[in-house]
């Protein structure tokens, strides 16, 4: 037996190692399969972020070439002058009169038809819950609960401060949730995975809820009739596609008009002014600042948390106050420095509103003290204001308890200095944002972290700046921060850290370029402030799809969109490659056709990688370019039908040509534009 054991042993060992080699090589060849994965996906990634970026650039661009126009421009005549006040009439804050006429649903009659989910106020939660319910089997909301949600919301904004506090010792835990663009499935997974919000369940939205996605009207209106549910449980922060100007190029304001028509204007309308009134960031125990792009090296919580947000309309175009007004608003800072005692924190509510009440205001109410609730002021209130402002409180306290006993409405007699205060206020309602406010909201919204060092302009995006490492530490220390929560990037695993963990980037809107193209992720935040990432993928496809299956998906769009933008650029192409072909063969080299494509495009693509995707054939390491831009065209729908210089250069611009004819469709109704518009008399 003992021989029989020696002997298998012996047949053992060499299998053993037969094994071990075996092992290793399918090991080796198994790394450089998904070394070969992982770069085809960068470089997916790279071409979608690139192209995204791109078109903001242009929109910046764009906008910077009306605001010049309307600021050099001098009108031949009443129709050019009435035309170009009609393309920026949006940029005005909305009055008092305009906003109730706007909110003005009671007129609007829902059918008795009407088959939708139907509202009344004030909600409670299983009026929330049901309006995701019915907006996940695809009904719609009729106009009049739409404008009525709206009314209710934006009564509720003006009252809030610019930077929201949030403490963790109400709730068990916060969840963050980054950019949704529209995406509803996302929004129905986050809430059914982490529960409704309650009580005990707080949550803080961090902006970019449209754009993009075609549920945006849907996504708000889920938002803001929890923000009502909840008060004190439920926040929004502005992004940076909260904003009318932006929502003309990306499909928020086409939804808008294409899911209710006649009422649509009157709609956007209220929404640019709710738009405004959302507060700019979120401070959790005063540890944790959540805010949507990032900061800068000029960001300052202070100023942020002291200036009108509402005057804020666009963060594409600033409208900055004349020399005058701003020596009389120097002159008032002035008088307020000398009279002003101990300063108080950055974060406490630099709010004159008057405190929270179950008494329902009027507009014109409401308004007013959403107005006040964010004048610039550099020290305490004054005295006069604290007791009377406690007085107020109990009084409306008193009101309410009058009320629910049936007796009469008594009313008020009010301060004259208050009155002095308030005429004040009214007077200073003219004043636009000076440029140093305008920079940081736009600083706030559109900023992105970098690897680097240092504070520089965002040029990739057209907006806001790149903020290193020190930047951010310096921020931190200055208002004695553990981090900061953004959101503004898609990351493929839906998060992101980086600045040495100060940083994290929370992405919630999965398969944002295509289906697999990356998760979505939220963040919870216990009381211990030790963030918690959770990562999702909303759509049931991708789970059924292989790694290599999801990433060849993936790079199928991405190279097809990277074509579209090739043909857009042609006749820049064509150019470039002439410059690298000096003798007139038709012919360069694989090497030229990369640097050539690069100086036309500047996307910062690696092109000697993506090469053998986009030029099929190239004998003898030489590609023939004008065959190559041949093939480009050819890819083109109806390109036979349409002269090649004409359809590339109206492909090139449609996204701007669409956002031109959004501003001169004064009515937004998409079918007509008068001649007249363009023309101005004929002339």
């Amino acid at each position: 037996m003992g021989s029989g054991t020696s002997t298998q042993h012996h047949f053992a060992f060499p299998n053993a190692e037969k094994a071990f080699k075996a092992a290793a090589l399918i090991q080796r060849w198994y790394r450089r399969y998904m070394a070969r994965l992982e770069m085809r996906r960068q470089c997916t990634w790279s071409i979608f972020q690139s192209i995204e970026y791109a078109g903001q650039q242009d929109q910046v661009k764009l906008h910077d070439f009306f605001s010049y126009l309307v600021d050099h421009f001098t009108p031949s005549s009443h129709n050019e002058r009435d035309f170009l006040h009609r393309m920026f009439t949006e940029e005005s804050v909305p009055q008092d009169s305009e906003m109730e006429n706007c909110s003005d649903y009671e007129s609007i009659e829902v059918p008795d038809n009407y088959m939708g989910p139907r509202l009344s106020f004030p909600l409670l939660p299983d009026h929330a819950t049901a309006l995701v319910e019915a907006f996940r089997l695809k009904q719609q909301l009729h106009a009049r609960y739409v404008l009525n949600l709206l009314h209710e919301a934006r009564k509720h904004l003006v009252q809030l401060p610019n930077i929201n506090q949030v403490s963790t010792c109400y709730s068990e835990e916060i969840t963050v949730c980054g950019d949704l663009h529209g995406q509803l499935d996302d929004l129905i997974f986050i809430f059914y995975k982490n529960g409704l919000p309650s009580p005990e369940r707080a949550y803080v939205f961090n902006g970019d809820f449209v754009d993009r996605g075609k549920d945006s009207v849907e996504i708000l209106m889920v938002l803001f009739a929890f923000m009502l549910v909840y008060p004190k449980e439920f926040h929004l922060n502005r992004g940076n596609h909260e904003d009318y100007l932006v929502n003309l190029r990306y499909g928020f304001t086409k939804e808008v008009m294409h899911k209710y028509k006649m009422y649509g204007k009157k709609i956007l309308k209220v929404l640019q002014d709710v738009f405004c009134w959302l507060p700019l960031a979120t401070l959790v125990d005063e540890k944790v600042l959540i805010l949507h792009g990032g900061v800068s090296d000029i960001t300052d919580l202070e100023l942020l948390s002291k200036l009108d947000r509402h005057k804020i309309v666009s963060t594409l175009r600033c409208k900055t106050r004349k020399e005058n007004e701003k020596q009389v608003e120097e002159k008032g800072r002035a008088k307020q420095t000398s009279s002003a005692g101990r300063p108080s924190p950055w974060f406490l509510p630099q709010s004159r509103s008057l405190p929270s009440s179950p008494l329902r205001l009027t507009s014109h109410q409401t308004h007013k003290a959403g107005r006040s609730s964010s004048v610039p002021c550099s020290g305490p209130l004054d005295s006069r204001w604290v007791s009377w402002q406690a007085r107020r409180s109990v009084d409306l306290e008193l009101e309410r308890c009058r009320q629910q006993a049936g007796f009469p409405v008594i009313k008020e007699k009010e301060e004259p200095w208050l009155c002095r205060a308030e005429a004040d206020s009214e007077a200073g309602e003219l004043l636009e944002p000076t440029q140093e406010e305008w920079r940081q909201v736009v600083d706030i919204l559109w900023s992105d972290p970098m690897a680097q060092e240092g504070c520089k302009a965002n040029t990739v995006r057209g907006g806001g700046c790149y903020f290193g490492p020190n930047v951010t530490k310096q921020l931190l220390q200055k208002y004695n921060l553990q981090f900061l929560i953004r959101s503004h990037e898609c990351k493929p695993e839906g998060y992101e850290f980086c600045h040495g963990r100060k940083v994290l980037t929370i992405f919630s809107a999965s398969n944002y370029y295509e289906v697999g193209s990356n998760r979505g992720a939220y963040v919870k935040l216990g009381p211990a402030l030790s963030p918690h990432i959770v990562q999702y993928q909303a759509n049931k496809a991708t789970h059924r799809l292989t790694v290599r299956q999801r990433i060849s998906r993936v790079e199928e769009s991405a190279l097809r969109a990277l074509r579209n933008k090739l043909f857009a650029h042609s006749s820049d192409l064509l150019d470039e490659f002439k410059k690298h072909d000096k003798d007139k063969t038709g012919l360069i080299s694989l090497g030229q056709w990369a640097a050539a494509v690069e100086s036309a495009l500047r996307l910062g693509l690696p092109w000697r990688v993506l090469r053998p995707q986009l030029v099929n054939s190239a004998a003898g390491n030489m590609l023939e370019y004008n065959s190559w831009l041949e093939d480009l065209a050819k890819e083109q729908p109806s390109f036979k039908n349409i002269q090649s210089s004409l359809l590339e250069t109206l492909y090139r611009n449609r996204s701007n040509l669409e956002t031109i004819f959004r501003i001169i469709d004064s009515d937004h109704s998409g079918s007509r534009c008068s001649c007249k518009n363009v023309r101005g008399n004929g002339h």
